[in-house]
C-alpha cells in the first residue's frame, strides 16, 4: 500500500537526517522533493501546492529541540499534515435506534460497489446491526445475481425485483426492512463508465425514494486522480457523506486517498483491502499517515489480531509450549490464524521500524502456502511425532505437496529450532516469560 510514495519519502528523510540542523535552505529543498513525490503519486496539484506551503511554514516555525534530529522534526511536520489532508481522524457513523438506517452506494461501473455493499453488510453485522441489501443495479448484466450470491454466502438477505425500476426496488426494500426488523438497509445502485445524465437522474430518484442517512461514493483507489475528478462530479450532482476506496492494497501511489477530501470536502470513510468479504476497514487518517511514512501501524495490527486470534486456542497452545508438546498440527493452526490477518509482507510493514527496511527484502508470498501444503501432506501421526519422518516419508510428503525433499527438511529443521528456542525461553524466564514469548511469537 503506497509503496512508491513511501520509498520517496524515506529517501527525502534520509537526506535530511544527514544535515546538522534545519535551515531555510534545506527545508526548501526537502519541500521541493516532497512536492515532486506527491505529484508523481498522482495527487491533485492544488492539494500538493497547499500541502507544501503548509509544511514549509510549520517546519520553519518549529521549535528546535536538541534531543530531536532535523530529520525527525521534519517527519513530524509532514506526518501531522498528511493526517490532516487525509481527514484528521476516523469518523464513526452514528446510527438511529428507532428506525431503519439507510446507506446508498454510488460510483462508476467497475469501481467495486456491489462487493463493497456486501462488505459493509458484514462489517456492520459484526457491530450488532441487522442488515438487508437492495439490488438496485438493473443496468449491469448479472449485478443482481452477484449481490444475491454474496448475500447467500454471508447469510444477509437481499431484496430484488428484476421487473421493477431502481427507485421502486429501493422503496420496496425499505418497506421490507421495516417489516422484518432490519436496522440497516444498504442500497447498491447502477454504475456507469462515465458521467451519464440519465443514470445520474436515476440515482437521484433512488436517493429520493429512501432518504439515505449516508451516501458513499465508491472508487477504485488505483485510478488515482481520475477517481477524484469523478468524485467531484458526483458530489456536485448528488452529494455524498463519505468515500470508500477499493483495492487500496494494490495502490502503490496514493493519489486518490490524498486528494479526495481537499477536492470534495468529504473524507474517505472506508477502504477495501482484498477481495474477501471481511476485507473492509474503517479509514484512520493518522494511521495511514504513519504507514505512508514507514512508521508502521501497530494499532491496526493489534485490532486484526484481536478479531482473528482464538483466545481459547492460544491459551491451550501456550500450555503445550510450556510442556514441550507443540506439534506440527499446532504450527499449522497458528499459521492459519496469521494468514487470516493479511499477507505476511503487509503485517510486517505494520510493525514500526520495519516498513523501510523491508522494501529491498524479498518476502516469499507463497511461503505460507508451501508450508501448509507440506504439513497437510503428512499423516496425523507424522504431524504429532515428526521424529518418525524418515527418508521415504519425506519423498512421499514432497510428492504430495508439490515441493522437494529439501523443502520438507527445511521445514522440519525450522520446527525443531523453534521448539528448542521455546524450551530454553521457558526454562530461563519461567511461566511469565513463556506467556510473553507466546504472545509475541510468529511461526516464521
Amino acid at each position: 500500500m503506497f509503496e512508491e510514495l513511501s520509498e520517496r519519502f524515506d529517501a527525502i528523510f534520509k537526506k535530511l537526517r544527514g544535515r546538522g540542523k534545519l535551515t531555510e535552505d534545506n527545508i526548501s529543498e526537502a519541500v521541493r522533493d516532497v512536492k515532486r513525490a506527491l505529484l508523481e503519486a498522482d495527487v491533485n496539484y492544488k492539494v500538493v501546492k497547499r500541502f507544501a506551503a503548509t509544511v514549509q511554514e510549520k517546519a520553519l516555525g518549529a521549535v528546535v529541540l536538541d534531543s530531536i534530529s532535523p530529520g525527525q522534526q521534519f517527519v513530524k511536520v509532514v506526518h501531522d499534515e498528511l493526517a490532516s489532508v487525509l481527514g484528521g481522524s476516523a469518523r464513526q457513523i452514528k446510527f438511529h435506534t428507532n428506525r431503519v438506517n439507510v446507506i446508498l452506494l454510488a460510483g462508476l461501473q467497475g469501481s467495486g460497489k456491489t462487493t463493497a455493499c456486501a462488505k459493509l453488510a458484514l462489517y456492520f453485522r459484526k457491530q450488532g446491526h441487522k442488515p438487508i441489501m437492495a439490488a438496485c443495479d438493473t443496468f449491469r448484466a448479472a449485478a443482481i445475481d452477484q449481490l444475491e450470491t454474496l448475500g447467500k454466502a454471508l447469510s444477509v438477505p437481499v431484496y430484488s425485483d428484476r421487473a421493477a425500476k431502481p427507485a421502486e426496488i429501493a422503496k420496496a426494500a425499505l418497506a421490507v426492512a421495516k417489516r422484518e426488523g432490519n436496522s440497516l438497509l444498504i442500497v447498491d445502485t447502477a454504475g456507469r463508465k462515465h458521467i451519464d445524465e440519465e443514470k445520474m437522474a436515476e440515482l437521484k430518484e433512488v436517493a429520493a425514494a429512501v432518504s439515505p442517512d449516508e451516501i458513499f461514493f465508491v472508487a477504485d483507489a488505483m485510478t488515482g486522480q481520475d477517481a477524484v475528478n469523478v468524485a467531484e462530479k458526483f458530489h456536485e450532482e448528488v452529494g455524498f457523506t463519505g468515500a470508500i476506496l477499493t483495492k487500496m492494497d494494490g495502490d502503490a501511489r496514493g493519489g486518490a486517498a490524498l486528494s479526495i477530501l481537499d477536492v470534495t470536502g468529504v473524507a474517505v470513510q472506508f477502504m477495501g483491502v482484498g477481495e474477501k468479504p471481511d476485507g473492509l476497514e474503517l479509514f484512520h487518517p493518522e494511521r495511514m499517515a504513519s504507514r505512508i511514512l514507514g512508521m508502521g501501524d501497530i494499532v491496526t495490527l493489534v485490532e486484526r489480531a484481536q478479531e482473528t486470534v482464538d483466545l481459547e486456542k492460544s491459551q491451550k497452545l501456550e500450555k503445550k509450549f510450556r510442556r514441550n508438546q507443540f506439534t506440527l498440527q499446532d504450527f499449522l493452526d497458528q499459521m492459519r490464524q496469521i494468514k487470516k490477518m493479511g499477507s505476511l509482507g503487509e503485517l510486517l510493514a505494520m510493525i514500526p521500524g520495519l516498513g523501510s527496511q523491508l522494501k529491498d527484502t524479498d518476502i516469499d508470498s507463497g511461503m505460507m502456502g508451501k508450508i501448509e501444503a507440506i504439513i497437510c501432506s503428512m499423516t496425523v501421526k507424522e504431524r504429532e511425532k515428526p521424529v518418525i519422518i524418515d527418508g521415504s516419508r519425506k519423498k512421499r510428503i514432497a510428492s504430495g505437496s508439490g515441493t522437494t525433499v529439501q523443502d520438507v527438511n527445511k521445514l522440519l529443521k525450522q520446527f525443531d529450532n523453534m521448539k528448542v528456542m521455546m524450551k530454553k525461553m521457558t526454562k530461563i524466564a519461567g511461566k511469565r516469560g513463556a506467556n510473553v514469548a507466546m504472545r509475541n511469537m510468529s511461526p516464521f
